[in-house]
């Protein structure tokens, strides 16, 4: 296939590159694009110089897939022009998750309902991602009612400024990061709800497919790198067994159970960092109220909480278009997605 990484200078974008040569995924023709002041430079991509080119240039070579990390005003602006041309895009932006004529994919979860006629695919919010990898499997078994939620999130989720603040103190968040916790990610809605916990409400939600679903949220930044950890108390409809519940979660591709406070095994972002899978621990009843649990979520946000979760939906696109294909072993893949989304 010939593909185009639009933001490909970017946090997310060189964690797409890396992940593209890890999964060796067979690229024909690689199309970088990034902003204006990064037009004309090189960048190393399986150890080849590729000159950044502009997005007005890409749109003219028509690549079979791209995949947006700039942001949700590039996405608006470019998306439609792209698949006017044959394009298919994942986009990793807030600019088509809710739009309820696009799909909003976690391949574990509903890839199979990506299809053929299918041309912007959406690419959840980070600690959307994390969070119903946890939930799904649970929600299917014990119909989950209700659902409150506070993250602790990594000061990558905010791009590279973000992380420029934590290590230099420029001036991007509203107040020091070092040694602070911040209880506003994103702008505040009127409703006194910030933009992230209003997508942890209402992404979780379509990904479900269940508007019933009860769900508040508070989203907090930290002084982390490596990763979003989540707090998350639900109610179920129905009881539960705690040892069938942590089997179920054990049992759950791309999910690691770490869960044994005996010897002080619990998730925590410095462990986390680096790793495409979904950590889950200290799971326990609540005792304040009947067929309810807590437990802690972590997950490193820019792997599958979107570079991962992005080149997984690019490999879900490979194959239900038969035009592209594999350098690895095709019946490998076969078997491996067709245990994620049978």
């Amino acid at each position: 296939m010939n593909l185009a990484i639009v933001g490909v200078t970017g946090m997310v974008g060189r964690v797409i590159l890396n992940l593209l040569e890890e999964r060796n995924i067979y690229i024909n023709k690689f199309y970088p694009v990034a902003s204006n002041k990064s037009i004309g430079k090189k960048i190393f991509f399986r150890k080849k110089k590729y000159k950044i080119l502009s997005i007005e240039e890409v749109i003219y070579l028509k690549p079979d897939i791209a995949i947006f990390s700039a942001g949700a005003e590039i996405s608006k602006k470019w998306a439609i022009k792209f698949t006017n041309r044959g394009t298919l895009l994942i986009d990793n932006s807030s600019a088509w998750r809710m739009d309820k004529y696009k799909k909003l994919i976690v391949p574990e979860i509903n890839g199979n309902i990506i299809k053929k006629k299918d041309k912007i695919i959406a690419n959840p919010n980070c600690s959307t991602i994390q969070l119903v990898m946890v939930l799904h499997p649970l929600h299917k078994k014990y119909k989950i009612k209700r659902i409150v939620i506070s993250t602790y999130q990594s000061v990558t989720g905010s791009g590279k400024k973000g992380l420029d603040q934590l290590i230099n103190e420029e001036n991007f968040f509203n107040f020091q990061i070092n040694r602070n916790a911040i209880p506003h990610c994103d702008i505040f809605d009127f409703s006194g709800y910030s933009k992230e916990e209003l997508k942890l409400i209402n992404e979780t939600k379509k990904i479900f497919n269940d508007k019933n679903l009860r769900i508040t949220a508070t989203a907090v930044r930290i002084p982390v790198v490596g990763g979003h950890s989540e707090s998350v108390n639900l109610t179920f409809k129905n009881d539960f067994d705690i040892n069938d519940l942590r089997n179920i979660l054990s049992n759950t591709n791309g999910l690691i159970l770490m869960d044994n406070i005996k010897n002080n095994i619990y998730p925590m972002p410095i462990l986390c960092e680096g790793n495409d899978n979904v950590f889950v621990g200290r799971i326990r009843r609540d005792m304040s109220k009947t067929k309810s649990i807590n437990m802690w979520i972590v997950s490193d946000n820019l792997r599958k909480g979107s570079a991962t979760n992005a080149v997984q939906i690019l490999e879900y696109l490979n194959l239900i278009n038969n035009n592209f294909v594999f350098k690895y072993e095709k019946k490998n893949c076969y078997s491996r997605y067709k245990r994620l989304f049978s």
